[in-house]
């Protein structure tokens, strides 16, 4: 899901930079909810100029200036949503989602170099991690020094495991290395409000996010974790084209998907991983009705034949599958694969969440 957001603390306005590529100085090429209580928001401001917190000026002396061996950023992304519908109930719903962390990553790279020159053949930034690199570079006042950008990702484009912000994200947290500056997420969540409404997962835990506004309403932990199977549905989902018939729906099912959110963060509250898995499996049933999915009623029907806990959807993506509290046997992942296979897709596993 993405779109500009939201509020927060003031500073200097985000604004384009030129000088995001490797090829050194002076050149330019392109290189209170019922039943969830809150806790701190942490949000900033709707448009393109969105303020980020000041810092103070960073003119690094020659001994702090970037150097050495290749830098690193990595982010996970996701498998769609455990939820996504309306925060609360009511006649103008705004869109909150509980993202699936996945053990699958975004990296970025970049090696500096002793002399301006020509970079190698490499995968470049994509647009949105170079438009996340010229805010970064402009909010704290600093220049790329040469050097080579390398990209690797495991989330594929388009069906719903937030590649795209995990790219940023990746590329904020390269970067934060590069100038060896503390880490700090009211930037990275400032970055991302200018570009795209994201999911979480710039946080290493379960959050209740309000995906276009950059809102942490509530932190959900770390204890939760699944094994899941899941395929891949062909296409893609235009976010900004289904959000009108999204907002309708939430508002004619906004009780519906109150009761759901309020029995997911009471499983996350106490720590009990089916009670989520459950409530899971409500909002993607919801979901069905809005964006349906071909797989989904198979996948429900045959739930207990499986032992599955829950299904999971990626609601405004291409993913569905299983949740299951506990490891699946080799010879279910077997039955698994072979129930796939004959819907016409190839099962995947992967682990899901932390606990």
């Amino acid at each position: 899901m993405r779109d500009p957001a939201a509020s927060g603390r003031t500073g200097r306005p985000v604004r384009s930079r030129a000088d995001v590529s490797s090829a050194g100085p002076g050149e330019t090429a392109p290189g209170p909810v019922e039943g969830v209580p809150r806790e701190r928001d942490e949000c900033l401001p709707r448009e393109q100029d969105v303020p980020l917190p000041r810092e103070q000026d960073v003119s690094l002396p020659p001994e702090q200036a970037p150097s050495g061996p290749t830098v690193s950023g990595v982010c996970h992304g996701t498998l769609g949503e455990l939820y996504q519908g309306p925060l609360r109930a009511g006649p103008d719903p705004e869109i909150a989602v509980v993202s699936f962390p996945v053990d699958r990553h975004s990296w970025v790279h970049f090696t500096p170099r002793a002399t301006v020159g020509p970079a190698p053949l490499a995968p470049p930034l994509g647009e949105k991690a170079r438009r996340a690199a010229r805010l970064f570079l402009d909010h704290y006042g600093l220049t790329l020094p040469p050097g080579d950008w390398h990209t690797h990702s495991e989330l594929p484009v388009g069906v719903g495991m937030a590649s795209s912000t995990a790219d940023i994200v990746a590329t904020l947290r390269c970067l934060f290395r590069v100038f060896r500056l503390p880490y700090d997420l009211q930037v990275v969540l400032g970055v991302l409000a200018a570009i795209e409404r994201a999911d979480s997962v710039f946080l290493d835990e379960f959050a209740l996010y309000l995906s276009g506004r950059h809102r942490v309403v509530r932190r959900l932990g770390t204890d939760i974790g699944f094994h899941t199977a899941f395929v891949t549905e062909p296409g893609t989902v235009d976010t900004a084209a289904v959000t009108p018939l999204l907002l309708d729906h939430y508002r004619r099912r906004g009780d519906e998907y109150q009761r759901c959110l309020t029995d997911l963060v009471k499983g996350f509250d106490s720590g009990d991983a089916a009670a989520v898995a459950r409530a899971a499996t409500v909002s993607a049933a919801l979901s069905q009705e809005v964006l349906p999915k071909a797989t989904f009623g198979s996948l429900l029907a045959h739930r207990q034949r499986f032992g599955a806990d829950g299904v999971f959807v990626a609601h405004t993506g291409c993913l569905a599958g299983y949740l299951y509290t506990a490891r699946p046997r080799a010879h279910v992942k077997a039955d698994l694969s072979a129930f796939f296979h004959s819907l016409g897709h190839q099962c995947t596993f992967a682990q899901g969440g932390y606990g």
